[in-house]
């Protein structure tokens, strides 16, 4: 059974996580998720995974809502994310902000939103504009 492991202290380590899980049966593998963009920092959450599925409810009965390392974890199954589903949604060039003030993003050449307003107003309308 895999199972789902939140609310984690970040000094906590994916060795602490399994050591936290070994009372209750084996532990095939324990690893907390890091962000790869931010020097390897704990997310605040893993996932565990049990040989055994009797070993892992009783580790989830007991484990959920108690305080380790100060914070108070949750534990449960884990689900499987939906076939196709990402974890992320990457916005489509031009979307979004690049501009100082005003309305629309991006680097547009014309039309309405984009680029960088000089004078701070406005709702974009070109790459750059100076007035």
């Amino acid at each position: 059974m895999n199972i789902y492991v939140g609310n984690l202290s970040w000094n906590m380590t994916s060795e602490d996580l399994e050591n936290l899980f070994t009372p209750f049966g084996s532990v095939a593998s324990a690893k907390i998720v890091t962000d790869k963009f931010n020097n390897n920092r704990s997310k605040g959450f893993g996932f565990v995974e049990m040989a055994n599925d009797d070993e892992a409810r009783t580790a989830i009965s007991q484990l959920h809502d108690t305080e380790i390392l100060g914070r108070n974890i949750v534990v449960n199954e884990s689900t499987p994310r939906p076939e196709g589903e990402r974890t992320f949604t990457k916005k489509p060039y031009g979307a979004g902000g690049g501009n100082r003030g005003g309305s629309g993003g991006g680097f547009n050449r014309g039309g309405t939103g984009g680029g960088y307003n000089r004078d701070r107003g406005g709702n974009g309308g070109g790459e750059y504009n100076r007035y």
